[in-house]
């Protein structure tokens, strides 16, 4: 694999420009390709065990493919039983909008603006000088991840829990970056905009905003490199801010704009949208304050074995999977059957902070079936994963122990 880094480690500009090459996206002709091959369900799809994959679509492997235009590419749960860091072609993407097919790398510039000294135009070339180069592994997730799963059902996009992926991501960090233009005093948020555009008249455009102290972190980053690669056009080419812990949401890609604020972000994607219920509520009720999504909580997945599967009575069973902290350190993964905790977990490698941890438990022997087993991760900071769907109207930040049932024979 070309890492795109000369001996030193420093980005080199001539890989950063040739990240845009490749096969072009042409949406539209791909679109109708795959509604015609009976790939793509124009309506809402009818939940993720009906979703064909295709390794159809550029650039990508075989995929889950929820929407053409924009892109809504679902990783297949199989990747994650590979490894804890997710191959480029097989990770998930999710735009709100319209993408770019293309980008001039030559011609691209981020302007940083707003609450600073003095307000700069950054080519790719001053964005590589800005700072030290760093790279973090991280988890980026979509907020809805595991929609499809709710019950009761909700609309949006029916991910199944494929929307997720580990990347080791390079670049410089946002705060080396801000500080070219010189942050005022009294600066509260930092919010990003892409190229990408609505796709209808009088849409919100789509951009996002950090708290201050969360975007002088020294693991956010403005990055351009995914698992030593350029970034790939569906991933954000040329930058992305990276911010590790939170839910991709705020991970906006093919960066244009960063603006400070002094004031608390009242734009519809911020203040309308990508929130939850800031207390419990049932799908009956209609009122209720609401919060913005922010840090993931923590997670873990089998991924060895399918809801289903046969296994031989009378062995020993060995589960494998992956787990995650969120925005904390995993303290521990357990083994939990319907009546509660059946085995700890052996947790693997530490990979980072907020990167997958490969979790392994043998069950010394297998005498009955394995109804509504799952893993529950918990976390150094006392989080842990409840056992009931913790429900809200959109899906997001589903962290409900995930269940199968295993058939002895």
């Amino acid at each position: 694999m070309t890492s795109g880094n000369d001996a030193s480690g420093k980005l080199t500009r001539r890989a950063l420009i040739a990240g845009a090459g490749g096969v072009a996206l042409t949406a539209p002709v791909l679109a109708q390709k795959l509604i015609r091959e009976g790939v793509i369900d124009l309506g809402l799809p009818g939940g993720p065990s009906e979703r064909p994959l295709t390794p159809s679509f550029p650039g990508k492997g075989e995929m889950i493919v929820q929407r053409i235009r924009p892109p809504l590419l679902e990783t297949p749960m199989s990747v994650f039983n590979e490894g804890t860091i997710t191959p480029n072609d097989r990770m998930f993407v999710r735009w709100n909008w319209d993408m770019p097919t293309s980008v001039k790398a030559a011609a691209h510039r981020v302007a940083v603006g707003g609450a600073v000294k003095a307000p700069v135009s950054l080519t790719l070339d001053d964005i590589a000088s800005a700072g030290e180069h760093i790279e973090v592994t991280a988890i980026n997730q979509c907020a809805g991840n595991g929609r499809g799963l709710s019950d009761p059902r909700v609309t949006g996009t029916q991910w199944g829990n494929g929307a997720m992926g580990c990347a080791r991501w390079s670049g410089v960090r946002l705060k080396d970056v801000l500080a070219k233009a010189g942050v005022d005093a009294g600066a509260t948020r930092v919010r990003f905009a892409g190229l990408d555009v609505p796709l209808t008249d009088g849409a919100p455009q789509f951009i996002k905003s950090i708290p201050m102290d969360i975007a002088m972190r020294d693991d956010v980053l403005v990055a351009w490199g995914m698992n030593g690669e350029p970034l790939p056009l569906l991933h954000g080419y040329p930058l992305r801010i990276v911010v590790p812990g939170w839910f991709s949401t705020y991970w906006v890609k093919m960066l244009s704009t960063i603006e400070v604020l002094t004031s608390e972000d009242d734009s519809y994607y911020v203040a309308k949208s990508y929130r939850v219920p800031a207390a419990p509520i049932t799908p009956e009720d209609k009122d209720f304050d609401t919060v913005a999504i922010t840090a993931m909580p923590p997670r873990a997945f089998i991924t060895s074995h399918a809801d289903g599967a046969v296994v031989a009575r009378g062995k020993p069973l060995t589960l494998r999977g992956i787990a995650m902290g969120g925005d904390a350190a995993l303290a521990r993964v357990d083994l939990v059957g319907e009546d509660g905790l059946l085995l700890p977990c052996k947790l693997g490698p530490d990979e980072g902070l907020f990167a997958y941890r490969e979790w392994t438990v043998t069950i010394p022997n297998v005498a009955a079936d394995l109804p509504n087993i799952g893993v529950r991760a918990a976390t150094i900071t006392g989080a842990v994963q409840p056992d009931k769907l913790n429900w809200n109207p959109s899906g997001y930040a589903r962290n409900v122990i995930e269940r199968i049932t295993l058939r002895a024979s």
